[in-house]
């Protein structure tokens, strides 16, 4: 058997038909064919139950999908090891766009030290982000303590995890926002570079939001970006799941909205402090990775980002 038939039977086990598998391969569909025949008769063993619309994985199929699995995490792994500074890979990390956001620049920082390897971030919910991880598509994967502690379905014991700090959401608003002008008319006073307002002032405003949650997509549902609408009930006149999209109305002025401080890093966006407001959301942010298959530069990523402080 050779490693190109196994990525290709990886990228079909995975795909919900050969097709999709020989587009994403970029090979003709008979050319995957092929290379699946090929490795059956290299194993001597039928690995899928074939009808006439799909192939299923059946019981041998399963088990040798963990190993190739681990055959290719091994090649790959050994194939930068071995290239050294000068290797040539991909840094794989999946997760939620708004932690990919957050992190992006760190993780660039990181990888400095291999100038001929690329970072591919690929934005994904949480518990998505840990099946690529466990299917070998992502080398590392971000998520929040929440996730976590709930110990994923997909978590295994090789897999390890850095705390990269925590993530404060606060509420935004957009430079020409109405508050935001008539608060400064008015001389609202500022603390820690927060404009002062009330949360009667807030609730009179439309907010922006997304439909589902940033992190965990369906599993938090709607409004579930942090604000307690059980203690402050907001009017979230917009619902938007793009994330530019969702700061592009933010600072348009037409609404407020409830997103990580990193974002003040973007001038045209001001923080809002309600004055009689109860609550704060945070959310502790985690790098997770598979410690059994991490190549040297893996573990040195881990060490560059342990040791660079984070941006709460």
């Amino acid at each position: 058997m050779n490693l190109i038939d196994l990525k290709i039977f990886a990228c079909v086990a995975r795909q919900p038909s050969l097709g999709a598998a020989a587009q994403e391969l970029h090979l003709t569909p008979s050319a995957v064919s092929k290379a699946l025949r090929r490795l059956e008769g290299d194993l001597d063993t039928v690995l899928f139950d074939r009808s006439a619309k799909q192939l299923n994985l059946n019981a041998s199929g399963q088990r040798m999908l963990e190993f190739a699995r681990n055959m290719l995490a091994m090649a790959e792994q050994a194939r930068a090891d071995m290239g050294g500074e000068q290797a040539s890979f991909s840094c794989r990390v999946a997760g939620p766009a708004i932690l990919l956001w957050r992190l992006a620049s760190q993780l660039a920082s990181a990888m400095a030290a291999y100038p001929a390897a690329d970072l591919h971030m690929s934005s994904m919910y949480e518990e998505d982000a840990l099946a690529a991880l466990a299917r070998g598509e992502a080398n590392t994967a971000l998520v929040t303590a929440e996730v976590l502690d709930g110990r994923s379905a997909y978590w295994s014991p090789e897999w390890q995890s850095l705390p990269l700090g925590a993530l404060n959401l606060q509420l935004l608003a957009g430079l020409q926002h109405p508050l935001v002008l008539s608060a400064l008319e008015q001389g609202a006073g500022r603390q820690a570079g927060a404009l002062q307002v009330s949360s009667g002032q807030v609730l009179a405003h439309d907010f922006v939001s997304p439909t589902r949650s940033l992190f965990c997509g369906k599993q938090r549902g709607k409004r579930s970006d942090g604000w307690r609408d059980d203690q402050l009930p907001r009017k979230i006149a917009y619902w938007m799941d793009d994330l530019q999209l969702l700061l592009s109305m933010l600072k348009s002025g037409k609404a407020l909205a409830y997103l990580p401080d990193f974002a003040l890093t973007d001038p045209e966006l001001v923080r809002l402090e309600v004055v009689d407001c109860g609550f704060s959301c945070s959310e502790e942010v985690h790098l997770v990775w598979n410690a059994s298959t991490a190549a040297q530069w893996q573990l040195e990523l881990v060490t560059a980002l342990k040791d660079r402080p984070s941006k709460a």
